[in-house]
């Protein structure tokens, strides 16, 4: 089965490389690629948090003599 997803232009480009530097077939291959890599590489595509979230920014934030 073959299905449409609307993604932006930039994330198009962004395939458009990955498509390129891993010399895949189709964007389909890209996909599977970066779904099938190790946890550990896939944390580098959630940027400058690691996938950390918000939890994490804030935990040092305030200190527990500072609250009221």
């Amino acid at each position: 089965m073959v299905t449409t997803i609307q993604v932006k232009d930039e994330t198009l480009e962004m395939l458009k490389q990955l498509r390129k530097n891993l010399k895949a077939s189709s964007y389909d291959e890209v996909i599977h690629k970066i779904i099938k890599k190790p946890s550990n590489d896939i944390e580098k595509l959630y940027g400058s948090l690691g996938g950390r979230g918000m939890k994490w920014i804030m935990k040092d934030l305030r200190d527990k003599h500072d609250r009221f």
